[in-house]
């Protein structure tokens, strides 16, 4: 199914493209119409009851997280869920260890992990590769320097990618809000990533940074150190920086560049994006020594 087939009508959660990693992913098929029906109901329901509705609704559902604030909220509400009803299926989380995160976030892991003991996580790193040591040896120095697009899609995009064939995610819950800013503002409860093949689902979408921080704090929901030294949103170490009062959430997230993303989130990665344009180059390329090769043999035919 291709994205025109996604974006007019007809919404699967399996990218049958040959490319895909994800073919294999189980079924969940959406009408336009299921998807707008959906989100219209969503937008009046409280996050708690999003959840509900989700854990029945959808198969093999899991959460993917980086331990943001959002998700540590979304992580919170889904256990006082499984303690509502032990039978029912658990979600386990996703964490993607890009292998460049803040030693107080790999802390925040293990006293999340401690504060919900029976929630299983699975961690992914990028491919081959197990320390900061390796990941440089094998893929180059400063790759998130060097070649930004290429980092992204080997410390976040591939694991990703991967972590849903091997767990046969159908959908996923995120820690996204619209008051993130960029491209998040408009964005849907429910949506389809027809690229990765499955369903996402932004729970806490119309919440703003007060709310999550009010629950965090009424719940006592542990959270990253670094919130209270100003970072606001936290990533990678190479990449994040405290925000200043009266930015955006997000604008301590790839400073001073052109980039609110990582890859993760969007409609089709910006990796993606740049193979498709080296791959064009390439044929131009060999297109102009094709055209040299039979313009040297006209010559030497003349000659």
């Amino acid at each position: 199914m291709d994205q025109q087939d996604v974006e007019s009508g007809y919404a699967s959660a399996t990218d049958s493209s040959p490319s895909s990693s994800v073919a294999s992913l189980p079924r969940i098929t959406l009408t336009k119409a299921h998807l707008d029906h959906l989100n219209a109901q969503f937008e009046n329901m409280e996050a708690m009851d999003i959840l509900r509705v989700c854990k029945v609704m959808f198969p093999n559902l899991y959460q993917s997280t980086a331990f943001g604030l959002t998700g540590l909220v979304t992580l919170d509400m889904l256990s006082k869920l499984q303690t509502e009803s032990p039978t029912s299926s658990p979600v386990d989380l996703i964490f993607l260890d890009t292998l460049y995160h803040f030693q107080e976030t790999h802390d925040l892991v293990a006293r999340t992990q401690a504060r919900y003991p029976n929630v299983r996580l699975h961690i992914y790193k990028p491919y081959g590769v197990s320390t900061t040591e390796e990941f440089a040896a094998r893929y180059g120095e400063k790759l998130y320097e060097t070649e930004s697009e290429l980092y992204d899609w080997t410390a976040k995009v591939e694991p990703l990618q991967r972590a849903y064939e091997e767990l046969k995610v159908a959908a996923v819950l995120t820690g996204r809000r619209r008051s993130q800013g960029g491209s998040r503002d408009k964005m849907p409860i429910v949506e389809v990533d027809g690229e990765r093949g499955v369903i996402k689902i932004n729970p806490l979408a119309r919440w703003t940074f007060q709310q999550v921080r009010e629950y965090v704090a009424q719940h006592d929901v542990p959270y990253n150190a670094l919130l209270d030294r100003g970072y606001k949103s936290v990533g990678d170490w190479h990449s994040t920086s405290p925000v200043a009062e009266g930015e955006d959430e997000r604008a301590g997230r790839w400073k001073g560049q052109q980039k609110t993303e990582c890859g993760i989130h969007n409609k089709k990665s910006r990796y993606a994006q740049y193979l498709q344009e080296l791959a064009q180059k390439e044929k131009l390329a060999a297109a102009a020594e094709a055209l040299n090769v039979v313009q040297q043999s006209e010559t030497v035919s003349a000659a």
